[in-house]
């Protein structure tokens, strides 16, 4: 197999790290970015004990900040293979509860930080001829998820977008996925509402999780997922197999999806 150069948001943990192990290992040679940049180059310095691994700072709510990053690796490397817009928050809390500072970190995080990997990624494939985008969306993307809106509003839009790109891409010899996971056991659980109002939900974002889903799956399972969408062009990479159950009750019945939510609302409670 070719080594690919590779791009990954939020690469210093969680799905991003295990991603960029994953693609490490098998050779690739991986950008690991992050707003935290001490832990990029913490991961890329092990990393670079196995392979080509190198990190950076970077905001993905700063566009420009990520247009730099993405071209300055093409130049580096003459191209660029595989794009992760992988960086995100985690909010939760009732809708009542919840203030216009919520939606808004959320929206500029999870949904505008794709956006500006998309707008800076997608021009560059396009003049290649190939390459793959891949924005991690969420399980919450596909299914009604409530005490969590402004997320799953974002990761809603996030599957739309990389659909929709997906069928204007192929023509080009671009190809794009949206990974949607249940619940990963990564530090998102654990520090839900970062720099936001404090929230019943949020606090207890982990236990809810287990109430949800017994066993949490894990980011190095996760990442052998996406390798695989990525080697079958999956439009969407859904993991683990409850996940998909979940996915494929929503597509049978919409309204039974909802009045299941609906129930699940007072198990989540903490």
């Amino acid at each position: 197999m070719t080594s690919r150069i590779a791009i990954i948001t939020g690469g210093a943990s969680g799905i991003g790290r295990a991603i960029a192990t994953a693609l490490v290992l098998r050779g690739d040679t991986v950008t690991v970015a992050d707003l935290d940049k001490e832990g990029a180059d913490a991961v890329a310095g092990r990393l670079s004990e196995h392979g080509a691994a190198e990190a950076a700072a970077l905001d993905v709510t700063d566009p420009e900040a990520v247009a730099a990053l993405y071209r300055s690796v093409r130049e580096r490397h003459g191209r660029l293979d595989l794009v992760f817009n992988n960086a995100g928050i985690a909010v939760g809390g009732r809708t009542d509860e919840l203030t216009l500072d919520h939606w808004n970190r959320t929206l500029d995080v999870n949904l505008r930080g794709v956006i500006h990997g998309v707008h800076a990624a997608y021009p560059i494939l396009l003049e290649q001829g190939h390459g793959h985008i891949l924005n991690t969306a969420s399980l919450a993307g596909l299914v009604p998820a409530p005490l969590m809106l402004p997320y799953t509003t974002t990761k809603h839009a996030v599957v739309g977008m990389s659909l929709a790109l997906r069928a204007e891409a192929a023509p080009n010899g671009v190809r794009v996925s949206a990974i949607c996971p249940g619940f990963v056991d990564t530090p998102l659980l654990d520090n839900a509402n970062p720099g936001l109002p404090a929230t019943e939900a949020g606090t207890h974002a982990r236990a809810a999780a287990l109430k949800v889903q017994r066993k949490l799956y894990t980011p190095q399972a996760l990442a052998r997922d996406v390798l695989r969408g990525i080697e079958k062009n999956q439009a969407l990479i859904v993991a683990p197999a409850s996940a998909r159950a979940a996915w494929r009750g929503v597509r049978l019945s919409p309204e039974g999806a909802v009045r299941v939510a609906g129930r699940g609302i007072g198990r989540l409670n903490p």
